[in-house]
C-alpha cells in the first residue's frame, strides 16, 4: 500500500475534526504523535490545549463563554508508566483506569461507545502506543448513522516501518449531518526530522478558519525522551 501525503489529505479536507496520527519517524528512532481539534461552532473554536504533568489537557480560552463544557473539556494525552494515550475526548481516562486495572486497550472502550450528540454522534476516536513503538487505533461509531447500532473498530500496528503512520479523525467529510469516517486508518508518510517541523506543515494544511489546537510529540524510542510542540490558535503570535 502506498504511503499518503499527510498534509495533503488536510488541505482537500476543511473539516476532519479531530484527528490522531500514530506513527513512527523516519530514521526509524521516535515514536510519533498528532493530535488535532477543530471547531466549526462557538463553543468549540473557544478552545486551547494546556500541557499537564502527564499529557494535556482542553481548556476555555474564554471561560465566560463556554457554556457546555461536557463534550469539549478532556484531557486527550495521558502516559501511564511508558504508554500514551491519545483521543477526542473523556475516553482518555477510562483506558488509563483500564491499564492501571490491569486491562488492555479494547477492554476498556468496550464500556464507551460514541458521542451522543445527535445528529451527527461523533465517534470516539483513541490510539495506544508502547515504550516499543508499536500502536493500535479505535474508531466506535454508529452503523451508518444510526444510534441504535454501535461499530467498535480496532487496528493494531506492530513492528511500525519507519517514515509510516496511520491517520485517523471523526469525520469523513464536511457536511450535515457529518458523517463518520470510513475504513481504515489512512496509511501516512512521516518525513519531518522533529516536532517542530511536523507540527508547523499540519498547521499550515489545516484548515485556517476551523483549526483549533494541535499537539505533536515526538518519542525517542531509546531514551524515551520527548519533543513536544503545542499550537492553539488563540494564542498565535
Amino acid at each position: 500500500m502506498k504511503n499518503l501525503d499527510l498534509n495533503t489529505l488536510l488541505r482537500e479536507n476543511p473539516y476532519p475534526g479531530r484527528g490522531i496520527v500514530l506513527g513512527r519517524s523516519a530514521d526509524n528512532n521516535k515514536a510519533v504523535i498528532v493530535y488535532f481539534i477543530m471547531g466549526r461552532s462557538a463553543g468549540s473554536r473557544n478552545r486551547v490545549f494546556e500541557e499537564t504533568p502527564d499529557g494535556i489537557r482542553t481548556r476555555a480560552f474564554d471561560e465566560s463563554k463556554m457554556a457546555d463544557p461536557s463534550l469539549l473539556i478532556y484531557h486527550p494525552v495521558r502516559t501511564v508508566g511508558n504508554t500514551t494515550i491519545v483521543t477526542n475526548g473523556d475516553q482518555t481516562d477510562t483506558i488509563r483506569d483500564g491499564l492501571l486495572a490491569g486491562e488492555v486497550f479494547a477492554q476498556s472502550l468496550r464500556r464507551r461507545t460514541f458521542e451522543p450528540d445527535a445528529p451527527h454522534y461523533t465517534p470516539r476516536i483513541s490510539g495506544i502506543l508502547h515504550a516499543d513503538g508499536s500502536y493500535a487505533l479505535s474508531i466506535l461509531k454508529t452503523a451508518d448513522g444510526d444510534p441504535a447500532s454501535a461499530r467498535r473498530q480496532f487496528f493494531g500496528y506492530e513492528a511500525p516501518l519507519a517514515g509510516q503512520g496511520h491517520f485517523i479523525h471523526t469525520y469523513q467529510e464536511n457536511a450535515e449531518p457529518l458523517p463518520s469516517f470510513e475504513g481504515e486508518p489512512r496509511q501516512v508518510a512521516i518525513t519531518a526530522p522533529d516536532a517542530a517541523t511536523l507540527a508547523a506543515e499540519v498547521w499550515q494544511n489545516l484548515n485556517k478558519d476551523n483549526k483549533v489546537s494541535l499537539f505533536v510529540r515526538y518519542i525517542d524510542l531509546p531514551s524515551g525522551e520527548c519533543d513536544t510542540v503545542i499550537t492553539n490558535k488563540h494564542q498565535e503570535g
